[in-house]
C-alpha cells in the first residue's frame, strides 16, 4: 500500500520515458519558464509529431519535471532543448535525461550530437562538458538578452561511437 501511495503522491525518483504529443502543453510551459523565448504549444506539438525528432520527459509523481528534445538528420543529432523545472533542479535530473537520451541516440546509429548553449549558462555548460561534449565553434551575439544585450552561443559536439 505504501508503494502505491508513493507512486501516486510521492516525490520519489523521477520516471523517465519518451515524450508524446499529449506532453506538448507541459513542455511548452516549462520551456517558456526556462528560456528567454519560449516555444508555443503548437510548435512543441509539431516537433513531437515529427518523425525526425526524439524527446524524453521526466515525471516526478504526476508532476512534469523536465524534458530533452533532439532533431535527427542522417547519423547526426542536434539537441534542441533541455529543461528541468526549478523545483527539481540540483538533483541530477538533467544528467539523467541527457544520459538516457544519448544512449537512445547511439542505439539509433547516431554518431555525433551537437548543441548550442548560451556562453553564460554555467550549469548547462558544466553538464555538457561532464557528459563529454567539447566546444567546436561559437556563434557571436546569438542569444538576445535583457535590455538589448546579446550573448554568444557555444557550439558543442559529442561523438557517440
Amino acid at each position: 500500500m505504501i508503494a502505491l501511495l508513493n507512486q501516486l503522491f510521492g516525490r520519489g525518483e523521477p520516471k523517465l520515458s519518451e515524450a508524446e504529443s499529449r506532453d506538448a502543453a507541459a513542455i511548452a510551459a516549462l520551456h517558456a519558464a526556462s528560456f528567454h523565448r519560449g516555444w508555443s504549444e503548437q510548435e512543441v506539438d509539431g516537433l513531437l509529431l515529427d518523425r525526425h525528432v526524439m524527446a524524453h520527459r521526466a515525471l516526478a509523481g504526476r508532476t512534469f519535471a523536465g524534458f530533452i528534445m533532439s532533431r535527427l538528420i542522417e547519423d547526426e543529432a542536434e539537441i534542441l532543448s533541455v529543461a528541468v523545472a526549478r523545483a527539481a533542479q540540483g538533483r541530477g535530473l538533467a544528467r539523467e535525461l541527457l544520459t538516457l537520451h544519448l544512449r537512445r541516440l547511439a542505439g539509433l546509429g547516431i554518431r555525433a550530437v551537437f548543441l548550442e548553449v548560451d556562453e553564460h549558462n554555467a550549469p548547462a555548460i558544466r553538464l555538457y562538458r561532464r557528459a563529454g561534449f567539447r566546444e567546436v565553434g561559437r556563434r557571436p551575439n546569438y542569444y538576445a538578452g535583457p535590455g538589448g544585450t546579446a550573448a554568444d552561443a557555444l557550439v558543442l559536439r559529442r561523438d557517440l561511437n
